[in-house]
């Protein structure tokens, strides 16, 4: 008898099948399969987005967290390398991948114009500049975040900014709804074209090349009361219906993954409560079948002060209908909070299970259990010459042009290239941060040219005039210094300075000191052409009796020689003001 015992121990037991492991099997199969297995701390961990600065492998196995993110200018080292981020993002995955049942998890980042949080990435036009092209700039911004390892981007922000004053308008396609819509094209680009036989609101990802996309902010973030962030948007349901909504009814036809929630309040009800928007309309209306995530600190948000009762927070978050919650720091009281409530039945395991649901589906969706670990096949596509072209191009239609001689009969522009000598002027003549605004390496954005690869406008110039042309560059030059140097012409760059979210709501749309002095001093007294760098329209009526010719630029990125393309001629302008 004791023989026959050890032969039996000894023999290797067959690893159990598991179906949500196969995926030859059906995707809701494998949600049940690995549903039915979870406990509720499994679940939970599920639900949980933290900051990269807090996380590790242990953490992620030892709380099961689903989600890691970056915020805005959070990187593995300065000037971090595509490999660099593929190893801090695969070590966390490991993490995950060692725990009881081995589901991954998902990295998510605010690629909102490129992979803007990443040295040497080529960093496109904010969206208020963008119009042509968004397919092509998502598929492009989808291969530059997966060089980097992540699967997730935190885009498009499909806000209908009603109020430039937001600090976020240059988030925002535009004031018109129908504009809104035509640009989640960019969904699809980001994403892979959704096959005709897709469900109706189910997530879709084509593939490694690809990454989920996220809508958002959900919903009424662009109509705030003189467009003061995080604050409260006035409006009746037909006008959310009809302004705030349509992009998300579009959103969801294009299969988007899912949909991040809005700080602000609609009439009053914070959006981060909302059930009846989220659950309600956004679910079981729309049907979408994608998660819902909260934005940073959402549920703290819930309050004023923020965080002033946590445990609230959590059960009205949770009970509204969020799914994933960008926590991002303080994931152990969380956990704590959301835990107590599920096993004191004031969140139903019915809530949990669903959201859970929902994590997973877009989880198989993606393919993360088959390739959990990101590899360094993509790593030349970052700031590759092909996208940076795209970008420039992305940079010449996006140029409207306000302003074209003092007369209709007398253009300034195209400019000549060839003359004796012109006269550059700007702080945002010569300075790549200005020019790429907030969301670029840091969440408010930089200064100089020092923190990534470019080409700012004064460059552009100098590589578009003929060799013999002497290009003379003085920031903030005097009215002496003008008239004394016999210039042939001008070009004045000057503009907001870099800001995001809250930081940029401005009350008087004024352009930077000192601008306005360069304005005057310059085209005072010579022919000038100005360039506008700003992520919203900004007040020049004072100045343009003076000025011959205007252009806007927006935010244009890395890639300036766009500017000087169309300045110069070699392009017609073309671009259209997607704001009154």
């Amino acid at each position: 008898m004791g023989v026959v015992l050890w032969c039996f121990l000894t023999t290797p037991a067959k690893a159990e099948y598991m179906k949500y492991k196969d995926p030859k099997q059906p995707i809701p199969v494998r949600i049940q399969d690995l549903l039915d297995r979870m406990t509720l701390e499994e679940k939970i961990g599920q639900m949980v987005q933290i900051e990269r600065e807090v996380a590790s492998a242990e953490v992620m196995k030892e709380y099961f967290i689903g989600s890691v993110l970056s915020g805005g200018g959070s990187v593995p080292a300065p000037q971090a390398s595509a490999e660099t981020w593929i190893n801090m993002v695969n070590d966390f995955q490991r993490g995950s991948l060692s725990t009881r049942l081995g589901i991954p998890m998902i990295y998510g980042i605010d690629s909102v114009h490129g992979n803007n949080n990443v040295y040497k990435a080529t960093i496109f036009p904010h969206n208020i500049g963008l119009g042509a092209s968004r397919h092509k700039i998502g598929a492009a911004t989808a291969l530059e975040t997966r060089a980097t390892g992540i699967p997730y981007a935190f885009a498009p922000c499909i806000a209908v900014c009603r109020d430039p004053r937001w600090g976020r308008c240059y988030e925002s396609y535009s004031e018109d709804p129908q504009i809104v819509q035509d640009m989640t094209d960019i969904i699809p680009g980001l994403q892979g074209d959704i096959p005709n036989d897709s469900p109706k609101g189910a997530p879709f990802v084509a593939g490694k090349n690809n990454v989920v996309a996220c809508s958002k902010h959900y919903v009424g973030d662009g109509g705030t009361t003189k467009g003061i962030d995080e604050n409260n948007t006035v409006i009746d349901w037909q006008g959310l219906l009809s302004i705030h909504m349509p992009a998300y009814y579009t959103s969801i036809m294009k299969g988007v993954s899912t949909v991040m929630i809005s700080y602000s309040s609609w009439n009053e009800i914070k959006m981060h409560t909302n059930r009846e928007l989220i659950t309600g309309f956004l679910k079981n209306t729309l049907g979408f079948k994608g998660f819902v995530i909260s934005d940073w600190e959402g549920l703290d948000r819930i309050t004023y002060p923020p965080h002033a009762n946590y445990s609230y927070s959590i059960q009205a978050g949770i009970h509204a209908g969020i799914d994933m919650v960008m926590v991002p720091y303080n994931y152990k009281e969380f956990i704590d909070g959301l835990t107590f409530h599920v096993k004191n039945n004031v969140i139903p395991m019915s809530r949990i299970d669903d959201a859970v649901r929902r994590i997973l589906r877009v989880k198989f969706v993606v393919g993360l259990f088959e390739n959990p670990l990101a590899d360094n096949s993509l790593v030349d596509q970052l700031g590759s010459q092909e996208h940076r072209e795209l970008a420039r191009e992305a940079v010449r239609k996006s140029l409207v042009l306000l302003k074209n001689g003092q007369s209709l009969n007398q253009p300034l522009l195209p400019l000549p290239k060839k003359t004796s000598k012109i006269l550059v002027a700007g702080s945002h003549a010569d300075d790549l941060g200005y020019q790429c605004g907030g969301w670029t390496m840091e969440w408010q954005g930089f200064n100089g040219n020092n923190r990534t690869i470019g080409t700012t406008i004064l460059a552009a110039i100098k590589n578009t005039v003929d060799p013999s042309t002497n290009v003379v560059y003085k920031e903030n030059p005097n009215a002496e210094f003008v008239k004394s140097n016999n210039f042939s012409y001008a070009i004045v760059v000057v503009g907001e300075h870099p800001y995001a979210e809250t930081d940029g709501d401005s009350m008087n749309l004024t352009i930077a000191d000192p601008g306005p002095t360069t304005i005057r001093n310059v085209c005072g007294a010579m022919k000038c052409v100005v360039i506008i760098i700003s992520g919203r329209p900004v007040v020049i009526e004072p100045y343009l009796a003076s000025i011959d010719a205007l252009v806007a630029a927006w935010l244009p990125g890395t890639e300036g020689q766009g500017v000087a393309d169309v300045v110069f001629g070699d392009y017609g302008f073309t671009g259209k003001l997607p704001r009154t």
